[in-house]
């Protein structure tokens, strides 16, 4: 059988996540029982929300135990199958974790699927056509649901998740700002993803400053927010909202460190009766076959252009995670284990 590497949570972070929190370490895949299969990895998947279940605190999901495979999603191939309905060579999603084999259990709903790869790139399975673009579907569509011309605004602008995001407003009709660190970014943000405009946070540090840039580059103000920051520029845009505007609110990686992010004038939420929504997306999976048809259609006809950014071998994990945190990745990213 094959040796499979795995990158475990060896101890969990006192404050910063470090790459002394994983540990790489080596298993023999076991033998077949009827119903499973095995698959090799040919990517897995790194994501902001993997930081917040390195710590045994509350929250909506269970903490990564110790000493157990990193969990998260995984696209790759079928090389041995004790299921009827799964052949050796189909490519497949499911939720493998930092490794490059894992045994499933293909009868658990849910547990894989097959995908596509005709039109679509089997790693925009992970984030295009996958979680992060239904998150930014589910966002946009269900609680900010904006009509043709309001103007919409996202942090992360230039990621997996913004990406989507940009492509399925614009099809609404909508004015689109980004938020996004760095003049790269934010170039790739407007002249590739077609957003309106896109604000460097790099250069608005600043409660003050962000607040003069998303007046100018919202001059009608702000009808919905897609929130995967937190922090002063929460403060920023509440500045700058309209009445009845609607926030989703996806992530708060600012504070993934342990810190509070309390807001500095929250009665603006009153003042402009807003309405802000926190949301778990695999808590709305009836959403996804909808979103996942609007985005392979969007990737297919070349409208959603997503970008990638892709370590080498399972050993480059701990540190493009980290760097995934500051800030570092351009677009969705990765780790390629073929």
């Amino acid at each position: 059988m094959p040796i499979n590497k795995q990158i475990h949570l060896d101890n969990r972070p006192d404050g910063e996540a470090v790459a002394s929190n994983f540990k790489l370490v080596s298993a023999e895949t076991p033998a077949l029982k009827d119903n499973q299969v095995l698959v090799r990895h040919h990517y897995m998947s790194l994501d902001p929300y993997m930081r917040g279940r390195m710590n045994d605190a509350k929250s909506y999901a269970q903490p990564q135990p110790l000493g157990q495979t990193m969990q998260g999603g995984t696209v790759g191939e079928v090389v041995e199958s004790k299921h009827p309905k799964y052949a050796v060579g189909d490519k497949v999603l499911g939720f493998g974790g930092w490794q490059e084999y894992s045994v499933v259990d293909a009868s658990q709903p849910g547990a894989l699927k097959k995908v596509d790869t005709t039109h679509v790139p089997l790693s925009h399975y992970l984030g295009a056509v996958g979680m992060p673009g239904v998150t930014a579907w589910y966002g946009l569509v269900k609680i900010i649901a904006p009509k043709a011309g309001e103007t919409v605004v996202i942090t992360a602008a230039s990621g997996a998740v913004g990406s989507a995001f940009g492509a399925l407003a614009k099809a609404r009709g909508c004015r689109v700002v980004g938020i996004a660190g760095g003049s790269g970014k934010c170039k790739y943000v407007t002249d590739e993803l077609g957003f309106d405009a896109c604000i460097d946070y790099r250069v608005h540090a600043d409660v003050k400053s962000m607040s003069a840039a998303l007046k100018e580059a919202c001059p009608n103000g702000i009808d919905g927010y897609f929130e995967n920051v937190g922090g002063y520029i929460f403060d920023a845009v509440l500045l700058r909202a309209n009445a009845f505007a609607r926030v989703a609110l996806c992530g708060m990686i600012a504070g993934y460190d342990g810190q509070p992010l309390p807001l500095a004038n929250p009665a603006l939420i009153l003042i402009n009766r807003m309405k802000i929504e926190g949301f778990i997306v695999s808590e709305h999976m009836e959403a996804w076959p909808e979103a996942l048809t609007e985005l392979g259609t969007l990737v297919a006809t070349g409208k959603l252009k997503p970008r990638e950014s892709i370590a080498q071998g399972i050993e480059a994990a701990p540190e493009a995670f980290l760097g995934l945190l500051k800030g570092r990745n351009f677009g969705k990213q990765l780790v390629k284990l073929i």
